[in-house]
């Protein structure tokens, strides 16, 4: 299966700029990250030693999220977030430029909390708009956007694929853009008593990612009690045909030694 390495929350003992070549040094060819800025709207030098980070490690950035606020501190998107929508349209080009120069065709845009003293209607609708700007903004690069359920944030309110089907549902109705899929988190979805395997046969065929972790915990395969191997086996037989992101924590002196289990190390390489 070809894998890529979510190198913000994967490698974490390293600086950032350093952790694409330590996941090519373990024998992965692509890479995904989080925003990887302080800012929404950073500067040309900063984006200049990010894309060199990734060159020079000779790797793929495989996806790329937009702007989401302070995640440490609890932000969870700016797209359906009025006081803050501002950022992330100015976001939109600097994202889409970088996902153009470094081959990247995958955008995820974290949908955001619900926001005391704003109605949930006045945030989805602002949600529709934001997300049509983005799948225009990227569609110039042959890119999708991508939404995802999110677990542990109790006022994020996509928790479940049905919930982020309805918003792509929504947007395509309204705006007639095309180019915004389902990101499906296996342990987000597990974790909030979805049917990961419905969903699977249902869908998988028009998965814009996957990303696994196991459940409890959010570590590696195998430190939990979810089969994700069956999930990732019956998801590619059932047509997915991308790549998979290692999107787990783990303090193992070798993150990557689960892979060894499941699949000769000589397959790890992929494209």
């Amino acid at each position: 299966m070809p894998y890529t390495v979510n190198c913000s929350i994967l490698l974490t003992e390293l600086p950032l700029l350093q952790r694409p070549a330590a996941a090519k040094a373990a024998g992965f060819d692509a890479v995904e990250f989080w925003w990887p800025f302080a800012a929404a709207v950073p500067t040309e030098s900063d984006i200049a030693d990010f894309e060199n980070a990734i060159t020079d490690a000779d790797v793929r950035l495989t996806g790329l999220n937009f702007a989401a606020g302070d995640m440490p501190a609890g932000d969870r998107g700016l797209v359906s977030w009025p006081a803050r929508s501002h950022e992330f349209r100015d976001n939109l080009a600097v994202a889409a430029g970088i996902g153009g120069r470094l081959g990247c065709t995958s955008f995820n845009a974290l949908y955001g909390n619900r926001i005391d003293g704003v109605a949930a209607e006045e945030q989805d609708e602002l949600a529709v708009e934001n997300l049509s700007l983005a799948a225009r903004s990227v569609a110039r690069i042959g890119g999708t956007v991508l939404l995802e359920p999110v677990s542990g944030a109790p006022r994020y309110p996509l928790r479940t694929a049905a919930d982020v089907l309805a918003v792509i549902d929504r947007v395509r109705a309204e705006t007639g853009d095309t180019n915004i899929k389902l990101l499906a988190d296996f342990y987000h979805l597990a974790v909030n008593g979805d049917d990961v395997e419905a969903v699977i046969i249902e869908h998988a065929h028009e998965f814009g990612h996957i990303q696994i972790a196991d459940a409890p915990g959010r570590g590696e395969p195998g430190t939990g009690t979810l089969p994700i191997q069956e999930w990732l086996a019956h998801s590619q037989e059932l047509g997915y045909q991308g790549v998979i992101g290692l999107e787990y924590k783990t303090a193992a002196a070798n993150p990557f030694a689960w892979l060894e289990a499941v699949q000769p190390a000589t397959s790890i390489h992929h494209q």
